[in-house]
């Protein structure tokens, strides 16, 4: 029997005319169906709650918290306030029936109720990180030496000393301690930079312990545009090490997706066993549950698996907030009275600073970095400015900034803003055309001619000069509306092939060897319309447009899209009203893809603040079972 509680529930008449029904989707119901035909239950609340574990679970949650659903019901589960549920869930969840057993479908862990799968995914990886932190691995006699060698006093930065400690420094002496780092960290905080000269310690590490053969290394990164620019960053950053300590040419870099063999017909296959020394993952932020736990049941104990990502970023759109969880309080840093020792003998980094006082000193902790300095903007930046305040929540300084914004049309404003009246706004088409301008020209001299490889590289630079970002897919100011009203309001055709139309992969196709996400450019050759895709060693992959069968016109992406992506310019659109979507995290994952330019478009200014403060509550009990 499904209860009444799933539409509405209160004694009040009055009250219940105003209540708004339950928003559970069809799976949600189909679940708490399924459940009670398995195994019936009178008590209406149990249905309520299977239906609740299986909607926190679609929004990204591992698991229903209890305790924060009865505190902060209305944004945890993010609904209209004037839904109602019952009271004393917590009561209800201890007699679920569904809970019981080694193999029952939910599980129930203090004020944590999941499916089991999550459950079970978060045990694995716990277990899993415990393990690593605990093998033994052996420290670089000549450690001190090597990282004075890799990290020379810093040079200021535009005329600003670089603070101490050096972070880079410091993440790198920790990486070769321990099989398990994390590297955490802001846009220009030098996450890249850092790995290349742990690349090169590592190596020079395990020459000096007698080992002839170079590392084996995996470079890997959730969706194969942040391959491509992992790859990319660390080569340019290898040229800049001295060529005695420079390690040797890398594999390239690819998707998590094909490193662990993930495939949609084979789901539950078993994780392959890596034959490698150092595995290297970026944008970590993007890691569910299940992809955590399958990446470290594939890289052997024996190896070191370092994890490089922006806890502060959009976490992953499947369950899970892991890197978030991982990271939880590396701002405060909790380095026990050993690490700090430790660090100062061998990096000389005083980081008394961040030494732990509130008993938090978990092994974890004394694994992980948080880098604090920005080279691509400073705090008192424009970008930089934003970036700080929308994090910290700090809701007057952004709505001050949102007022002391110029015009979108001053070109030479670092952040800049639109308030349209409408949609059809004529100015966002004129941004569109500015930002664009030199790739417009290139596809104008190009006309109806044959493009060379070197031709696309240099369209396919210039369109990731500019963006559109939009919070949401449809709507006025959404994806959909916006890349037809860009591409015709830039004289393009709006649908269908033509040349300069650009797209993006919405799936991954390993018999083309394209990735979801990979942005590509339709181009004339001698063999007619074919869309070129950087193939990730400098060179294009040309694929016919009839082969691809999964891809989007994309003057506009979504920011959970262009998240491993970086642009000169970028023009961040928000809705007209306040949506679910439009919290904290994605306005700051928006606001720092870009590096020299930002400009806002926003019809009011509510908006804004709305989404300031309202910051993604992700429930899960990685963080409490990694620090218990």
């Amino acid at each position: 029997m499904m209860p009444t509680a799933l539409s509405s529930d209160t004694s009040d008449a009055d009250a219940d005319a105003a209540a708004a029904p339950l928003p559970f989707n069809a799976l949600d119901l189909a679940f708490a169906a399924y459940l009670q035909e398995v195994q019936a239950s009178s008590e209406p609340r149990h249905a309520l709650l299977a239906c609740l574990a299986s909607h926190q679970f679609g929004r990204g949650h591992a698991c229903l918290d209890l305790q924060l659903l009865a505190q902060q019901g209305v944004e945890l589960l993010g609904w209209d306030a004037r839904c109602k549920l019952p009271g004393d869930l917590g009561t209800a969840a201890a007699t679920l029936p569904w809970v019981q057993g080694e193999a029952s479908p939910l599980v129930l862990q203090g004020q944590r109720l999941y499916l089991r799968r999550n459950w079970q995914a978060e045990q694995d990886i716990g277990a899993a990180i415990e393990a690593r932190l605990q093998q033994p691995c052996a420290v670089p006699p000549n450690l001190a030496e090597l990282l004075t060698q890799l990290f020379p006093l810093q040079p200021a930065v535009e005329g600003v000393a670089v603070p101490t400690p050096d972070w880079q420094k410091m993440a790198c002496a920790l990486a070769a301690r321990k099989r398990l780092t994390l590297i955490t960290g802001g846009p220009g905080t030098g996450k890249t930079t850092t790995v290349v000269r742990l690349l090169a310690l590592l190596q020079a590490a395990s020459s000096s312990a007698g080992v002839t053969h170079s590392l084996r290394v995996a470079l890997a990164a959730p969706t194969g545009k942040a391959a491509a620019r992992l790859g990319e960053s660390i080569a340019s950053a290898l040229q800049q090490l001295p060529e005695a300590l420079r390690p040797p040419v890398l594999a390239q870099a690819q998707t998590l997706h094909k490193l662990l063999q993930i495939r949609p017909d084979q789901p539950d296959s078993k994780a392959p066993a890596l034959a490698v020394d150092l595995v290297i993952v970026d944008e970590a932020s993007m890691i569910d549950l299940e992809m955590m736990a399958r990446l470290l049941a594939a890289v052997p104990l024996s190896a070191s698996l370092i994890l490089l990502g922006d806890k502060d970023q959009l976490a992953s759109v499947e369950a899970g907030a892991v890197m978030a969880q991982l990271c939880e309080g590396s701002d405060a840093g909790h380095y026990s009275e050993d690490t700090v020792a430790w660090l100062q003998q061998v990096a000389g980094c005083d980081v008394r600073a961040w030494a732990d006082t509130e008993g938090r000193a978990s092994a974890l902790a004394q694994q992980t970095a948080m880098l604090r300095f920005s080279r691509r903007f400073k705090d008192d930046s424009g970008i930089g400015i934003w970036a700080k305040a929308v994090n910290a929540g700090d809701r007057q300084t952004v709505m001050r900034l949102w007022q002391q914004a110029p015009d979108c049309m001053d070109a030479a404003a670092v952040v800049d803003r639109l308030q349209p009246t409408q949609p059809r706004d004529a100015r966002l088409v004129a941004l569109a055309r500015s930002g664009w301008s030199v790739w417009l020209g290139q596809l104008q001299a190009l006309g109806t001619g044959t493009c060379s490889d070197a031709q696309a590289l240099e369209a396919l630079q210039a369109f990731a000069q500019f963006q559109l970002l939009c919070a949401v897919r449809e709507g006025p100011w959404g994806v959909q509306q916006l890349n037809l009203r860009i591409a015709t309001g830039l004289g393009f055709k709006d649908l269908g092939w033509y040349a300069g139309r650009p797209v993006m992969v919405s799936r991954n196709d390993y018999n083309l060897g394209l990735m979801n996400g990979d942005v590509g450019l339709c181009l004339p050759t001698a063999r007619g319309l074919r869309v070129a895709f950087p193939d990730g060693q400098g060179g294009i992959h040309w694929v016919a447009p009839q082969r691809l069968d999964a891809v989007e016109s994309v003057f506009a992406m979504t920011v959970h899209k262009s998240q491993g992506s970086e642009f000169a310019h970028v023009c961040l659109v928000l809705p007209d009203k306040a949506v679910a979507v439009l919290t904290r995290e994605l306005l700051y994952t928006g606001i720092t893809r870009a590096k020299t330019r930002l400009t806002l478009v926003l019809a009011h200014s509510e908006v804004l603040r709305r989404a300031v403060d309202a910051k993604v509550l992700r429930s899960g009990g990685l963080g409490a079972q990694l620090d218990g």
